[in-house]
């Protein structure tokens, strides 16, 4: 009897095997992660992809902490796209499309004229100098962390003035305001850093802002401090999350005692009530 050729087997393509991590392999997501208020005025804090070795919203450079974490931020005027971007090692990109939420800002109309602009030479001889202690401070890069931690109010009372608000003066809009007023009706009320920071400036008596401090909370995230009656704390102190920085006043151009508590993540204005929350 004839034997039957045995039926040859099928080829099997082989598997390649799975890469083998080496100790240069970055570890840490692919991509960008990240959490907060996505909204004009609004913030996240997240992590950019394994290997990053530069990244940016928009085109602001992003600070980059360990592991690649990092705060950033949409100012009042932001549009309702931005984008993040990561640079790898190798010379990859990682994009990551964003949606920011506009808002209905607090809007007054009024019918009459906006008052001529312009200032005196006398004063812009006296604000000029002031500006630029103002700008440089907020240049200062001290690796503060509080950028990280969940922001307090810095004391509590009555709002009298929104972020954001703004006149419009028979079609000209005036400037918006850029922080929130907290009125506790009398002078002298202390209140407290919003979160970890160092002063990088503690200015006695500028024309607008009269006693004034600066905090700096790194990534460039800095609070700003208008018309207090005493400061209590000075440039290069680092200051802990709680702690009494100064006392409340009317100095500056200011109508009555409240604390002007401001925001901005380099030229970005923000709000501080998403900061923080409603207060209690």
């Amino acid at each position: 009897m004839q034997a039957l050729p045995t039926p040859a087997a099928s080829p099997v393509a082989a598997r390649a095997p799975a890469p083998t991590p080496t100790p240069d392999t970055p570890k840490g997501p692919t991509t960008f992660l990240y959490s907060g208020e996505l909204t004009q005025g609004g913030w996240i804090r997240g992590q950019a992809p394994a290997g990053t070795v530069a990244a940016r919203l928009g085109e602001q450079k992003l600070v980059l902490g360990e592991e690649g974490r990092f705060f950033a931020a949409f100012d009042r005027d932001a549009g309702t796209q931005e984008t993040l971007v990561a640079e790898l090692k190798g010379g990859k990109t990682v994009i990551s499309p964003l949606t920011v939420t506009p808002r209905d800002w607090q809007i007054e109309r009024v019918n009459a004229a906006r008052r001529p602009g312009g200032s005196s030479e006398a004063f812009m001889a006296r604000r000029r100098p002031e500006l630029d202690a103002i700008w440089n401070a907020r240049e200062k890069r001290t690796g503060a962390g509080g950028w990280s931690q969940q922001f307090i109010w810095p004391v509590t009372g009555r709002i009298s003035g929104r972020f954001g608000s703004q006149r419009i003066y028979r079609g000209e809009p005036g400037s918006y305001h850029s922080g929130i007023d907290i009125s506790t009706g009398t002078s002298g009320t202390p209140y407290v850093a919003p979160a970890d920071g160092v002063v990088v400036l503690a200015a006695d008596d500028f024309s607008l802002e009269g006693k004034l401090l600066i905090i700096d909370h790194g990534q460039g995230l800095n609070s700003a401090f208008l018309h207090s009656s005493e400061l209590l704390v000075k440039e290069g102190d680092r200051v802990k999350q709680g702690q009494v920085i100064g006392r409340i006043g009317a100095s500056g151009r200011a109508t009555g005692p409240h604390l002007h508590w401001s925001l901005k993540w380099f030229n970005a204005r923000l709000d501080p009530l998403l900061f923080t929350g409603p207060m209690s």
